[in-house]
Order: structure tokens, then sequence, then C-alpha cells
């Protein structure tokens, strides 16, 4: 029979990204388009039998910082172990151009410190062969990925590139600076920038301790950037913020949107010190959008939380005098002195150095991550509940649980989205009808947070696993991280199986489908160490109609390129 297809997906349940119920259908490629959807009766070059799996379109991740990791890696995992086809970097104001020679320090240390990649990682593993945001551009078009990469334009580095020191130091903008990032701005969109992002919170900051250059830009500054965006007729607009003043801070986002017309994403989360502050924000969002304001918050699908490990960036000990002795030697030398007797002793005697505890001691809000984590951990998880059950001091319990494994068992801490001690409140923020999943973070925060495998938990806990609470239906889930993430970036070529559409799909045995524990990988320039998580059930992974990937292992096949700004829906579909 003649081959009609360059790949045909058999008899899988398809799930197609538009919320409707999932039904058995094949999937028949060819030239990186879906060309039949249904009964495919042509043969292809290649066919994957999908009878008894799940088939989705690839998911889109909106919200990620493989700014640095685009330059010198081809494979964008963590996130492309999770299913994810398409990513959207230079999120939270952060990013690597524009950045003239003398500022390349001044950037790699907010990168640092805002994302937790080291400084020899960066400067070693960035190779400079750009200076302007298109040029940038230009730099990563000529690269190869697994995945599709969308790049946003990072205002940090814009005010710094404009205002250099002063703009470092979070001076007011003069309408002269203001003018020329806004040109910028403009410039970026025109030459394919996805859109402009920005940071306004202290928990960003340089890892010298100074808060990012962007924190206290006025709105003057913001709307000269949002007007060039509208010059270009292109973009979005992405904000992170503290949300001190819920109402007001919205207030001014809103007057963005209206003034430029450009969509606008802001971070929504749960934080511990406003339980409630998000049901403000979801209220004002629902009020802009019935006024026809094209607005969305990025909600997570999982606590953000930090973990700690003797071969991470923090433990329960890194204020302690002994540990801060031991902290960079390698794992084996550091087990073998935490394994001496009288080291354990002494360590477990002090006081962390300058009373420092916070975080790194919340024993009841500290979990043991166990072989197949928990992301919605009970109390008796906790270090002070197993404390309290062992008979030890809540020290000795998280220092023995660091040690297991050949020292690689690590603590968990959900510091967002957990308020309430559950995922009620991230239940709520998904639910929401204005706000699309994302912030995975995926390229960033290597030695403490490992979250770009959001896109798994999405699926495992909220449509099949979760014990807590209500579930999602899959559908509902499938929709979310395909097209509604996809659509709110401006790319209608994908996030949907139909025909005309990009091939990014995915065949999931679905029963089966579960994270792994995270764990440490050194393959970062420099030898740096990375935070990294896999699955099982990800049977086939397609982008562009090549298989990039086969049971969570790289074919070598690399379609993925950089997206040059919104991608349109193919004409033929254009006028459904």
């Amino acid at each position: 029979m003649e081959q009609a297809y360059d790949l045909v997906v058999r008899g899988g349940h398809l799930v197609d990204g538009t919320g409707a119920t999932g039904r058995e259908a094949d999937v028949g490629i060819k030239d990186g388009r879906i060309v039949a959807v249904g009964q495919v009766n042509g043969r292809g070059r290649e066919e994957i039998e999908a009878r008894g799996k799940l088939v989705s379109p690839g998911f889109v991740d909106v919200h990620t910082h493989y700014d640095g990791q685009a330059t010198w890696d081809e494979r964008m995992q963590p996130s492309s172990w999770h299913g994810v086809t398409s990513v959207i970097m230079g999120n939270c104001g952060v990013g690597f151009a524009p950045c003239k020679p003398e500022d390349h320090d001044r950037l790699v240390r907010l990168m640092e410190g805002v994302e937790d990649i080291p400084f020899p990682v960066l400067s070693q593993g960035l190779p400079w062969n750009w200076e302007s945001f298109p040029d940038y551009l230009d730099a990563l078009s000529r690269r190869r990925f697994d995945i599709d990469i969308g790049a946003q334009l990072p205002h940090a580095a814009v005010r710094v590139n404009v205002m250099g020191e002063r703009g470092a130091n979070r001076e007011a903008a003069t309408p002269a600076d203001i003018a020329a990032m806004a040109a910028i701005a403009r410039r970026a969109a025109e030459v394919g920038a996805m859109g402009f992002s920005t940071s306004r919170t202290l928990n960003h900051r340089t890892s010298d301790g100074q808060p990012t250059p962007t924190l206290t830009a006025g709105e003057d500054e913001l709307m000269g950037i949002a007007m060039g965006l509208k010059a270009a007729g292109r973009g979005t607009l992405q904000f992170v913020s503290d949300f001190n003043d819920p109402e007001a801070e919205f207030a001014m986002m809103r007057r963005l949107v209206e003034a430029s017309g450009r969509p606008l994403a802001f971070t929504l989360v749960q934080s511990p010190r406003g339980p409630r502050a998000y049901k403000v924000l979801l209220a004002a969002l629902a009020d802009a959008v019935a006024a026809g304001l094209p607005m969305k918050a990025q909600v997570a699908a999982r606590p953000v939380g930090v973990l700690f490990g003797l071969e991470l960036t923090m433990t329960p000990f890194s204020f302690h005098p002994t540990y801060r002795e031991m902290a960079k030697l390698p794992l084996a030398e550091k087990l073998a002195r935490l394994r001496d007797p009288a080291v354990r002793a002494q360590l477990l005697s002090e006081d962390p150095k300058d009373g420092a505890r916070g975080m790194v001691q919340a024993w009841d809000q500290m979990h043991l991550m166990a072989a197949e984590p928990d992301y919605e951990p009970t109390e008796e998880s906790t270090v002070a509940f197993q404390a309290r059950a062992r008979g030890l001091s809540n020290e000795a319990v998280a220092l023995d649980h660091m040690l297991s494994q050949d020292g690689k068992g690590m603590l968990y801490v959900p510091f967002l989205n957990y308020a309430d001690g559950s995922l009620d409140a991230a239940y709520e923020m998904l639910t929401d009808p204005n706000t699309v999943p994302g912030l995975s973070d995926g390229g960033a925060h290597v030695g403490m947070i490992c979250d770009g495998s959001f896109p798994t938990s999405l699926l495992t806990h909220w449509t099949r696993d979760r014990t807590r609470g209500p579930k999602l239906p899959l559908e509902a889930v499938i929709r979310m991280q395909c097209r509604d993430t996809a659509e709110s970036v401006g790319l209608f070529d994908r996030g949907r199986i139909a025909v005309g559409l990009r091939a990014d799909l995915n065949v999931i045995d679905y029963d089966h489908l579960r994270l792994r524990a995270p764990e440490v990988a050194y393959d970062l320039p420099a030898g740096g160490r990375r935070l990294i998580q896999r699955a099982d059930g990800y049977v086939v992974t397609i982008v562009a109609g090549d298989v990039t990937y086969r049971n969570g292992e790289p074919t070598g096949a690399l379609p993925g390129r950089l997206l040059r700004g919104a991608q349109a829906a193919p004409s033929a579909m254009a006028a459904e």
C-alpha cells in the first residue's frame, strides 16, 4: 500500500485539547503537520501502535528560564522529559539580552541570584555571541532543539542596557530612558520576541543580595515599554509581583492593558503571608476580563517548594558552623564527616549562626521526600511528626534522612500554594476560567527547586491520584496545558490535535504514568550540578512530526526551532 503519511499514530485514546470527550482515533502526519484525524486508511512510513494509550497534543509550558541553557544545550530537559513540546523563556524580567560586554557579569550575578544558576556555569556556558536582543534571537535561530523555544524580552537586561549603573541601582527612569526602552521593546517584538517580562518582587535578588533592577520601576516606565509593544502590534506582557497592595498593583497592570491593548499574564500563587489575597486578584481579574481585557493569571499545578539535601544549595544546617566548614566538600567527603559520631554530635548540638532559622528549620512544614514524591503531603511526613513518633530531635531526623540513599535523601518544604496544608487553593486557581497553568521555571533554580515536572503533576495528581479533595477531568487538564497555554501566548498553530495544525503529540501510558524522585546531575558547563526529575509513562513524544523521545530516552531528532513571535492558525482553520 502506498505510504500516504510520514507517521501514523494508530488507535489511541485521543484527547484532542479542545476539552471534548476522548475517543479512539488515528492521527496521520505529513511534513510536520496533522493531515488526518479519525480512521486513517493510508499507511505511514512509520506507524506507532497506541491502542490502550492516551494520545494528547504536546504540552506548552509558558513559564521557563532556559535563556542560558538554550545557548549551549540541544535538549531542554527536564521539560522535554514531561511531554512538553514548546516553551516560553525569559520570564520574570531576567535574561541575557540586550547586554553590553561590560555588563556580562552583572546579568550573570542577577540570574545566579534570582534563578539559582551558579556563576561558573553561566560564565563558562554562555557564548555571548550577541549584544542586542535581535542578535540573541539570531544566535538561537542557528541552533536546533528537541522542542520549540520562544523568548521574551527581559526588563532587567533592558534597564541595565539603557541606564547602566543607574538602572541597576533602581533609580527612576528619565523620559529619554523610557523612550530608549520603548524602542528596544518595539524592535524586539518586531523581530520575534514573544513579549516583555518584568519582576516586582523582593524574592528576586542578585547573588550579592541586591534587589532586581526592576523592583521599583515606575508606571511611566512600564507604560512606555507597553506602548512600544503596541507600536509593534505584537507581544505579550508578563509580570511577577509581591502584590503587597493587590488592588493598586492590579489596577496598574489593568491600565497598561487598557492603554496598549497587549495581553498580560501575571503570576498567581497562595502566599502564607496573605493566604486569601489570591481571591482578591481572581475577582479583579474576572472584572477585567468581563470588560474585554486580554488578561490571564499563570498558576501552579502543585506547591512551589524548596528541596534541601547534602548535594543541594541549602540544608537545615547551612547556618551551623560545623556544616559551613564542609558545605563545599564533595559528597563522599561530606558523608564521611557526617557519619563520624563526634562530628554528628557537634553538629546536632549547635544553633544556627546569627540565629538564622526561618524556612531552613521549619520542621512542621518540612517533609521527608519519598522515592515516589507526594506533592500534597500530610502532617505525618513532616520532620516534626516523625521526630515525635521516633523519640528523636528534629535535627536528628532531618540529618538521618539526608544521609539515607548514600547521602541523596531530600527534604521538601512547600512554601507557596500550601498555606492551608492542602492544595485546595491551587484547585480554586486551576479551575478559574481566567487562568492557565505555568510557573514550572524549567531551566532555573537548579540547586533548590525542581518544578519542571509540573505538567506531569497536572496529569497524574489532578486527574488520577488525588485523594484529599476533588479531581479534574482529564479532558479539561489536557485542554488547559495544551490549547489554553498555547493561545495565551499567541501560538494558534498548536495545542490541539486537528487537521492543519502542527504535529506535536504525546503517546502516554496513562495508567502507569508516574514521577520519579528528583535527583542531582553534574552535566552543566564547568561541571555544574542541577536538580532533574524524570517520569515513567511517556511512550512517545513527537515534535513537528518527528519522534524525539521513546520511553523517556532521546531519539537524536532535533526538530525544535526558535519561535519568532506569535504563530497564526493555518488559513483554512482561521475561518472556522
